[in-house]
This record gives C-alpha cells, sequence and structure tokens, in this order.
C-alpha cells in the first residue's frame, strides 16, 4: 500500500511538472508568432 501511495505521489508530481514545461513552451511558441506578425505588418506598412 505505501509503494503505490509513492509512487503514485511521484507521478502526479511529474505530470504537473509536464504541464508547466507545456505551458511555457506554448507561450514561448506564442511570443515568436506575435514577433513574426509584427515584423510582417511593418514590412507590409513601408510597401
Amino acid at each position: 500500500m505505501k509503494t503505490t501511495q509513492t509512487l503514485l505521489a511521484i507521478v502526479c508530481a511529474l505530470v504537473l511538472t509536464a504541464c508547466n514545461t507545456i505551458q511555457g513552451a506554448g507561450k514561448d511558441i506564442e511570443r515568436g508568432g506575435e514577433k513574426i506578425q509584427d515584423a510582417a505588418q511593418s514590412a507590409k506598412d513601408k510597401m
């Protein structure tokens, strides 16, 4: 029983860590997309 609880705690910790990592990556990708949009708009405005 104690082994099962320990294993469950480890799995929960890994899942929560993965969620934070994926969320951070999503924010980075979103910022990159915003920079590309800004650059495209700037180039369009210069035409």
